[in-house]
């Protein structure tokens, strides 16, 4: 659906009378086009105590064919980005500031002691202005769980409520982002600096993002611009709206893409096959053979390699009034199911070793709604899913992650009334709603086979709403 109020606020008029009356001010955010670089625009570096990741962050941005400045306080990553051949120069000095920057990057990784924070204060306060609109701030840090100190654990768990804040703070359509690296996961953060670099995760925001050691085999892509080449992909509620921006999305990168949705929907789930180049697959998932079909399907087509469990219904009452079959019929679609298809996928080897589970929760399984017990229940339900699944299935070389989307614009949120829709919209950072090719970006990302270091993570794809901050 459209924006108006967006269009309007990006208006001349507009932009003068929303300043004015200090409304919400919404910009439009930038989102990938195909074959664009990853960032367009340099990369101010940071860091405090002694960082840890300087040379795989060099080596990284260098393949990435990032131009990289070094903030005064950091003076090392000149030597270190020069021996690994990236260019760079010094930023600012003396107090000054310097050039407009598209992204900043800290390696916090060195901090162990609540007493260096310092280091994050002044490389914010000198370059928060700095940053270009639609840029990028991300913070790498260590797990907290994993730290060998009090201390060390307490700074880094301490990098959460910055990255929280900046988010807030900036405006602009610019995002903040924390990245705990495990240690030993130094050579598995590719993917995610892509990802989160680029406009790609453009109505994500103020995502805490934890990279651990592969699941499997780490395998980077012989073309990042088609990471899914040769990959065969199913999408669950392929027919339309969200669905239909996955599909389109793992296509574009490269896949091969099965769409499946019930029978009733066939005319627009063969649409959607046509146009991609795949293929449907008209099925009812509720149903209790659906596993063992997806099985036969999946073993016919030579084994799939990503599983993506889109397909979801909503039957909101209230708990008081709401009826016991509506409650099963959502928690079975929306979990159950998921639970039985990831079971004999797994168990059967028809997803194959290596493969890439992504599943869609929602910001009302973390923050509960009004009149969706039944929603909540199942959608915090595919959370508990992917976090305890993950280790029993990183024993075959299978990753799990989810996404939990916010308010993103589709024909169910078109269809709430004027005035709830436009708070679900302007409360969050971005104060616009999301478009269902922001969800299906950061679930190509988890499907990609170089997120392989990515298990158990839920992300939110909510331009960090204030619904369940």
């Amino acid at each position: 659906m459209k924006d108006g109020y967006l269009d309007f606020a990006n208006s001349a008029l507009g932009a003068k009378l929303i300043n004015a009356l200090g409304l919400p001010n919404p910009l439009n955010l930038e989102r990938y086009q195909p074959g664009q670089p990853v960032i367009q625009g340099a990369v101010l570096v940071g860091g405090g105590g002694a960082p840890e990741l300087l040379g795989s962050l060099a080596t990284l941005l260098k393949r990435m064919g990032a131009q990289t400045l070094a903030h005064e306080r950091l003076p090392q990553w000149v030597a270190v980005a020069n021996q690994a051949g990236l260019t760079t120069g010094r930023w600012g000095g003396n107090g000054q500031a310097g050039e407009k920057v598209k992204a900043l990057v800290f390696d916090a990784t060195g901090l162990a002691d609540s007493t260096q924070s310092d280091a994050l204060y002044w490389f914010f306060h000198d370059a928060a202005r700095s940053l270009l609109p639609c840029g990028r701030i991300i913070v790498l840090g260590r797990p907290p769980e994993a730290c060998d100190s009090p201390r060390k654990a307490t700074v880094q768990r301490s990098l959460e409520g910055l990255t929280r804040s900046l988010g807030k703070e900036l405006k602009k359509g610019s995002n903040a982002q924390l990245v705990y690296v495990a240690e030993g996961a130094e050579d598995n953060i590719e993917s995610t600096l892509r990802f989160l670099l680029s406009p790609r995760s453009a109505y994500v925001s103020a995502q805490v993002i934890r990279v651990g050691k592969p699941v499997g085999q780490l395998t980077a892509p012989l073309d990042w611009n088609l990471p899914l080449s040769g990959k065969k992909v199913l999408v669950t509620g392929a027919s339309r709206g969200i669905g239909a921006a996955i599909a389109e999305v793992m296509a574009r990168d490269g896949a091969q893409v099965i769409c499946l949705d019930v029978p009733q929907a066939l005319d627009g789930l063969n649409e959607v096959a046509k146009k991609l180049g795949g293929k449907s697959l008209a099925l009812d998932i509720g149903a209790a053979d659906a596993p063992q079909k997806l099985v036969e399907a999946a073993k016919a087509d030579g084994g799939w390699d990503v599983i993506v469990h889109n397909a979801g219904i909503t039957r909101d009452k209230t708990i008081a009034n709401m009826k016991e079959h509506l409650w099963q019929m959502v928690v079975n679609i929306n979990l159950s199911t998921q639970e039985r298809i990831n079971e004999a996928m797994v168990s059967s080897g028809a997803l194959k070793q290596g493969g890439r589970i992504v599943c869609v929760s929602s910001i009302s399984g973390i923050a509960g709604n009004m009149g969706q017990t039944n929603y909540a229940v199942s959608k915090a339900g595919v959370i508990g899913m992917v976090q305890s699944s993950a280790p029993i299935f990183a024993e075959q070389g299978i990753t799990i992650n989810a996404v939990a989307p916010g308010f993103i614009e589709t024909q169910m949120t078109a269809a709430i009334p004027f005035a709830i829709r436009e708070a679900g919209r302007r409360m969050n950072s971005m104060s616009q709603g999301g478009q269902p090719v922001d969800v299906a970006e950061a679930i190509a990302w988890f499907a990609s086979p170089a997120s392989s270091g990515l298990t158990s993570n839920v992300i939110r794809v909510c331009g960090q709403s204030l619904i369940g901050a």
